[in-house]
């Protein structure tokens, strides 16, 4: 098998950090000599894999950047070459909502930071170890941005891990992340249950996929290795909303507990329904070695311990699904927002999930996630449900518990979650970086 090029890939693909707070922050060039120049002084900043996993002990900062179609037009890519991306990226997330599910509320329209736009050309993304250091690294940055007038920020988003910090963990108090897929070539250690080690060409460009096939890469030779896709995603998660309706359809903490792990399809700690469904095991939730050797076709096939529509038995059917694996996606994210306090109502104040998919193919992998495993009411023979997490709810939808003898429905599920914007971004290899870079001295390349 080809060895990975860990000096040349951008390490968020491969590494993940002990970040607790951050910046995404959506940038759009003027001109391509001053998005050239930004890109020049930012380059240095961004590490490979191979950085990283020798430094993230010592290093409080990690930064990466991605382009939008768009925005590598904006940076004076040739036509020629532009027009060899795939079609779903040069589209953009936005003109694709009606296929992802981005409907209502979620819809482009009421999208945040400038989203939508045409004008939306880059993000850098900051993973910072502290509070002190973020301020430092924005500081910089705006410095950078005072030099470079004709490149504006657009929006941005901070981010804020909250307790407890031992663990990461969404608002609704799900450890997060459980479940990555594994690469081929990374030197990862196997994880039991993990579906195994994937060709790398499911996630980076330039590598043989699964079947062998080396695809969706731009013509231009220097863009079509150690680059990925990026679908970015910014959950508002509405945590008042999803506390009230425990309490209103649960007899008791215990069964709110439990209620919440039908939805996710594991308890709060990470442990899986299927290993443990009448009662947490938090040293379950927190053994990568356990926590995910399972199946659901022989050990759950009719979801008595894990409902067949929870978020996670959507996002990874594993056995229950033809070529789980050729759907699977790494996944990066921080969370924004203070936490609300337990006890108290819901405050209105926004807080979430900022999250990066990141995979070889939107269409294949990200676009057939959303389309028919969260946003398809008839999965796997269901009827009238999305996935109850993160799947867009209007609140004509249901939640089905099988439970013998009478299984429970819950009908009319709110939404927990609401789309506030999203992008598709390419993330080059830290050679394409350069060279877009220096667009300019190099003519019409």
């Amino acid at each position: 098998m080809t060895e990975l090029e860990f000096d040349d890939i951008q390490h968020i693909m491969l590494t993940g950090t002990p970040h607790l707070t951050g910046r995404y922050e959506f940038l759009s060039f003027d001109t391509p000599e001053a998005g050239q120049a930004w890109l020049a002084e930012m380059v240095p900043l961004v590490q490979s894999a191979t950085d990283v996993s020798r430094t993230v002990n010592i290093f409080k900062r990690w930064v990466n950047l991605a382009f939008t179609w768009n925005g590598l037009r904006a940076l004076g890519l040739d036509d020629e070459t532009l027009a060899t991306f795939p079609a779903e990226f040069r589209e953009g997330m936005a003109a694709r909502a009606d296929i992802l599910g981005d409907t209502g509320a979620a819809a482009p329209e009421h999208w945040l930071g400038g989203l939508a736009g045409d004008d939306l050309h880059a993000i850098v993304i900051l993973f910072a170890r502290d509070e002190d250091e973020r301020v430092r690294c924005v500081g910089e940055h705006d410095a950078l941005l005072a030099r470079c007038p004709r490149v504006r920020s657009l929006s941005h988003l901070d981010l804020a891990a909250t307790a407890p910090f031992e663990y990461d963990h969404d608002h609704f108090g799900y450890r997060d992340p459980v479940s990555q897929p594994q690469m081929a070539g990374s030197g990862e250690v196997l994880i039991p249950g993990a579906g195994g080690a994937l060709a790398p060409g499911e996630f980076i460009l330039g590598y043989p996929d699964e079947e062998g096939l080396v695809s969706n890469q731009p013509a231009l030779e220097v863009l079509s290795r150690n680059g990925s896709y990026l679908a970015y995603r910014r959950l508002e998660e509405h945590v008042g909303t999803f506390r009230d309706y425990l309490k209103q359809n649960a007899p008791d903490a215990e069964g709110e507990e439990l209620l919440a792990a039908k939805f996710m399809g594991r308890w709060r700690s990470g442990a899986p329904l299927v290993l443990a469904p009448e009662h947490d095991d938090p040293e379950l939730g927190a053994d990568p070695m356990r926590n995910n050797d399972f199946d659901y076709a022989t050990m759950d096939p009719h979801g008595y311990r894990c409902p067949v529509g929870s978020h996670a038995r959507r996002l990874n059917p594993r056995d229950t699904e033809p070529n789980p694996n050729r759907r699977r996606m790494i996944r990066r994210s921080g969370t924004y927002g203070p936490a609300l306090p337990e006890g108290v109502p819901d405050d209105g104040v926004e807080r979430g999930v900022g999250m990066f998919l990141i995979c070889a193919s939107l269409v294949r992998q990200f676009e057939f996630a959303q389309n028919v495993w969260i946003n398809d009411t008839a999965f796997q023979e269901l009827g009238n449900e999305h996935d109850p997490i993160c799947g867009t709810q209007d609140g004509a939808l249901d939640f089905t518990i099988p439970k013998r003898p009478i299984r429970k429905v819950h009908k009319g599920l709110p939404a927990f979650t609401t789309l506030r914007g999203g992008a598709y971004f390419f993330l080059p290899g830290l050679t394409a970086l350069r060279h877009l870079s220096t667009l300019g001295q190099q003519g019409a390349s």
